[in-house]
């Protein structure tokens, strides 16, 4: 998710909730062998160190790589039900962003995009996979745009899935990055946001707020990040680094074949955005996602999977069933 602070948005709900009890929020930062015990397909897992940083990194699957990136406050998790779908065909490479889950944090030059689109550069060179098929949900669409403008990715197709290409329009676009800048600023922030999700009906409305529907554990996975104040912390500081003007600007030049895949109850990326998009990208292609909010792919991870395949397989010359 990439969330935006203004009144009337999920993160916003979950600013104003009652705070919980201390002892029921994590302190520090997620623990593997607490937090990921039971993480989804944790035998998939691997640590990896690259750029100055330990990386969680989920790998599953044979064939040509696809990656896969989610979007900010998120991590692996949301890929639980996609990935596996992805994996019969192809190489998944799904990590945990920066300061997001298990993988480590970033100073704040690192936390911007041109930082993230660096440091997942650096990770894939260690790893050395080279995506032919990339595919970011969210903020996650943003940095694989800029990989890919920055020469460090040239993969045969990029798919975004809700993706939040460009800057936020109107009042929000003056007021969330400065209010993000602020809240990243002020000490125990991110303890307090952690406090107020370890109400679990602030966390359903944080997901009713993206206008999807999510499943008992879905809802358990986000309430795990939210309440944990290192991830929190990590989110807040992307959110203050974020700047989409110097992309929105440089979108026109991105030589790379782009799907824009818009759920329609999108609540916090606008699918008309896809619209504006494909105004600076005529190349563009947009699909729409009749009735699925912002994690549409957690929604209905069937659906996003055969169109993913159907649109991965073209762009590669592979045959799928």
């Amino acid at each position: 998710m990439t969330p935006p602070l203004e009144p009337g948005h999920p993160w916003h709900a979950l600013a104003c909730a009652p705070a919980r009890d201390a002892a029921a929020v994590s302190s520090g930062s997620l623990q593997w062998e607490v937090d990921g015990a039971h993480w989804p397909h944790r035998e998939t897992s691997r640590f990896v160190n690259a750029g100055g940083r330990q990386w969680h990194v989920q790998r599953m699957g044979a064939g040509p790589v696809l990656l896969l990136l989610h979007g900010t406050g998120s991590s692996t998790h949301s890929f639980r039900a996609l990935a596996p779908l992805l994996a019969a065909h192809f190489t998944v490479i799904a990590p945990d962003l920066p300061g997001h889950a298990f993988t480590q944090g970033t100073d704040d030059a690192g936390a911007g995009l041109p930082g993230m689109a660096r440091g997942l550069a650096q990770l894939l060179r260690v790893l050395d996979v080279r995506p032919v098929v990339a595919v970011g949900h969210s903020a996650g669409a943003a940095i694989l745009a800029r990989m890919c403008l920055d020469g460090r990715i040239a993969p045969a197709l990029v798919v975004s899935l809700n993706g939040a290409l460009l800057p936020w329009r109107g009042i929000a676009g003056h007021v969330f990055r400065p209010l993000a800048q602020i809240l990243a600023a002020t000490p125990f922030a991110h303890r307090l946001f952690a406090r107020r999700a370890a109400d679990r009906a602030a966390v359903e409305r944080l997901i009713a707020g993206t206008g999807s529907r999510l499943d008992r554990e879905g809802v358990d996975l986000y309430a795990r990040l939210t309440r944990n104040p290192g991830h929190v912390a990590g989110a807040l500081r992307m959110m203050a680094a974020w700047d989409l003007v110097p992309l929105a600007r440089d979108l026109p030049r991105l030589s790379q074949p782009l799907v824009l895949v818009a759920g329609s109850r999108d609540a916090t990326v606008p699918p008309d955005q896809a619209r504006d998009v494909a105004a600076l990208l005529p190349s563009a292609r947009i699909v729409p996602l009749p009735g699925l909010g912002h994690l549409a792919h957690e929604e209905a991870p069937d659906t996003v999977a055969a169109l993913l395949l159907d649109l991965a397989c073209h762009a590669t010359g592979r045959a799928h069933t």
